[in-house]
């Protein structure tokens, strides 16, 4: 079972590109539909973000499999840049938000667990509303390129967060408007991809979950409408003992993240949801 993970999201400042063509220029705007590009993004280190590139126009078309992992592609097809993979077939996409991020964060681990290489796309204090001031919501951040997601078709995309938006004050309207649009431009991006969301890490209602909670439930239902699956964790910091393990009373230290890690690879190993099943 493969336990790799890889990190590569934006919100650094603007790497360069290293252009790959011959006798063509490089004008700056908008690239013109049914052009390819590609170029060399180095893979960022644990916890480093890399920048979404700039497009540039007048690029060669190019054979996305003979470019090396971590090129940056210009799909035709949806007019994306697109981060080759080395493996796409075993990849898991995570767009989430501070429980996510850490190399080692129970949602990564749970990930790796089951087969999965880990590709995190999303950034700490961003939100399905909620932005961090470099880098938009979840749904802005995807459609202004603030990261990047994937060429191909990963087998497994994992929508986590809720936390920044019930503590910057998101309403229902706003959280549920955003969820859709970023699920909907998702399954558009990647029709043949599984889909799975996670709720809000808390303390549970009676334990002062407050609003983390009620974000919880909410995705809850946005999921089910959008007849995709749903692990509600807003109220796993009580169920499984974790509050001990709370840094700030948000964020969890490493044993924390072990911890639900474990419970969250039993979910998911529940949910049919392993690299190696059938219907994955």
């Amino acid at each position: 079972m493969r336990t790799r993970s890889a990190a590569l999201f934006g919100a650094a400042p603007l790497l360069a590109l290293a252009l790959v063509c011959s006798g063509c220029a490089q004008p700056s705007g908008s690239e013109a539909a049914g052009t390819s590009k590609r170029s060399s993004v180095p893979v960022a280190a644990s916890g480093q973000p890399v920048a979404a590139p700039k497009p540039q126009a007048g690029l060669s078309e190019a054979d996305p499999a003979s470019l090396p992992p971590g090129s940056v592609y210009r799909n035709p097809r949806n007019n994306r840049d697109e981060v080759v993979l080395a493996d796409i077939r075993h990849t898991a996409v995570l767009i989430g938000d501070s429980q996510s991020e850490p190399e080692g964060s129970w949602p990564r681990s749970a990930l790796s667990a089951i087969g999965y290489t880990v590709f995190y796309a999303g950034k700490s204090g961003t939100g399905f509303v909620a932005r961090n001031g470099s880098t938009g919501n979840y749904i802005d951040a995807l459609q202004n390129g603030d990261w990047l997601l994937p060429y191909g078709t990963p087998p497994l995309i994992v929508v986590q967060g809720g936390g920044n938006d019930a503590r910057q004050g998101a309403d229902d309207a706003r959280i549920t408007e955003n969820a859709d649009r970023l699920l909907a431009a998702l399954r558009s991006r990647y029709p043949g991809s599984r889909l799975l969301m996670i709720g809000t890490l808390s303390r549970g209602a009676a334990n002062g979950g407050g609003r983390r909670v009620e974000v919880d439930a909410l995705l809850g239902r946005i999921a089910d409408n959008a007849d995709i699956p749903f692990i509600s964790v807003g109220d796993w910091v009580t169920r499984y003992d974790v509050a001990g393990d709370l840094v700030d009373g948000i964020h969890l230290a490493a044993p924390g993240h072990r911890k639900l890690a474990a419970v969250l690879t039993r979910r998911l190993s529940e949910l049919g949801l392993a690299a190696d099943d059938p219907e994955s």
